[in-house]
């Protein structure tokens, strides 16, 4: 017999899926949070003048670029335990979201730290001004405007991969979709649904950053 499609399973369960579509943007913003924090001390010390240091952040950019983000979160979530430091699920996806992403962050920020003319640095030494004014206003506002698009677009996609967190049975929308499939069976309907819904989660998350950029990185209009 032909499949007949039947969305009144997924009309029934919206409710859930909504607030599991609030579940991913809280795990996602968190998790940006933590990757923005990692990806700004990471690039300090990436210019510390201590090797050692240095050496710890190219460490940490490789191991978490060069590794599967599923692996990652066993390794928090079911290696870690052996140690003592037991995590549950939300945290778990926090902090391996945060330090995927932070990676990433360090690298993208990187990038745009080392585009600043040596010059403009040296100028502001000449002014008069302290080293953590020149990292501020000299060196981390004008790289962040620059690779912000690059920056953002890797957040949409930290965003996205929230749906791996579902491996260790954390609260999000694609743990919540199969529940409603293994309960209903309807597997387009569901599955399809929430590819509507995290195209529109993606879309709200591009407006907000939108928004930043004209608020903290547009350039004044003369």
């Amino acid at each position: 017999m032909p499949y007949s499609l039947d969305f009144s399973v997924v009309i029934e369960r919206l409710p859930e899926l909504l607030l599991a579509c609030l579940a991913t943007i809280g795990l996602a913003i968190a998790g940006m949070s933590l990757a923005t924090v990692i990806g700004l001390l990471g690039v300090v010390a990436r210019r510390s003048r201590l090797p050692a240091l240095r050496a710890v952040v190219i460490g940490f950019v490789e191991v978490i670029r060069n590794t599967p983000f599923l692996v990652q979160i066993f390794f928090i979530f079911f290696a870690l335990p052996q140690f003592g430091i037991r995590l549950n699920p939300t945290v778990t996806a926090i902090v391996a979201l945060g330090l995927n992403g932070g990676a990433y962050a360090i690298e993208i920020i990187r990038g745009g730290v080392d585009a600043i003319p040596k010059g403009q640095v040296e100028a502001g030494l000449a002014l008069g001004l302290h080293r953590a004014q020149i990292l501020r206003h000299i060196i981390l506002k004008p790289a962040l405007r620059a690779v912000y698009p690059s920056l953002t677009s890797q957040f949409v996609m930290l965003t996205l991969t929230t749906s791996v967190c579902t491996s260790i049975a954390a609260y999000e929308l694609t743990s919540v979709a199969q529940k409603i499939e293994a309960d209903t069976f309807r597997s387009f309907e569901v599955y399809f649904s929430i590819t509507v819904l995290y195209l529109i989660i993606s879309s709200l998350m591009m407006g907000v950053f939108a928004v930043i950029s004209r608020m903290f990185f547009s350039y004044p209009v003369k």
